[in-house]
């Protein structure tokens, strides 16, 4: 501080007009060097440098504001993808229930055909099985009866004669006689 005032100071021992010369002092030249171009560049470069300054700020300040712009732009097409996406997995959700529900429908569905066509065929098993039995019945019956049939003609030839077999067909007329009475 001291070099500065005495800087100052030494102004004052300046040699009179009519000299010029160059004063090969630097601490004490210079401090008013400095200050004088320091000085200066306030002064005149203020404005440009506060123009440089505001240029910058509004340019950072757009910047923000495109960049503001932006973001609220892609939250709201994040938000409508995520609106899309919330649709898309509700669809999803409601094939894939329907899908389960239309493949449970169809299972028993099937179920219950296979179950109605299971019961026919037992029913037409049965039947077959009745008719069949009905049939081979009948076949013994028919069989049984000609054997029958042929062992009473066998023991009739054998022991009728001719005069058993008049009395027998006597008596058989008889008996359709009396009937024929009866029921007129």
């Amino acid at each position: 501080m001291k070099n500065v005032t005495d800087s100052f100071v030494s102004l004052g021992h300046w040699p009179s007009a009519g000299s010029f010369g160059f004063n090969t002092d630097i601490l004490a030249t210079n401090p008013i060097n400095l200050s004088v171009v320091l000085g200066v560049l306030i002064f005149f470069g203020k404005g440009v440098l506060s123009d440089l300054l505001d240029n910058r700020k509004q340019r950072i300040l757009n910047t923000i504001q495109n960049s503001e712009e932006l973001r609220g732009g892609a939250i709201e097409q994040l938000e409508k993808a995520r609106s899309r996406l919330r649709k898309v997995e509700t669809e999803a959700e409601q094939f894939r229930v329907n899908g389960y529900s239309e493949i449970e429908r169809e299972k028993l569905n099937l179920i219950n055909s296979t179950y109605k066509t299971l019961e026919q065929l037992e029913n037409y098993k049965n039947e077959t099985i009745q008719f069949e039995q009905q049939r081979a019945i009948n076949q013994v019956r028919q069989r049984v009866f000609q054997q029958v049939l042929r062992g009473a003609l066998g023991t009739l030839n054998s022991c009728l004669n001719n005069e058993l077999h008049l009395r027998t067909i006597s008596a058989n007329i008889g008996m359709l006689g009396t009937m024929k009475e009866i029921t007129d």
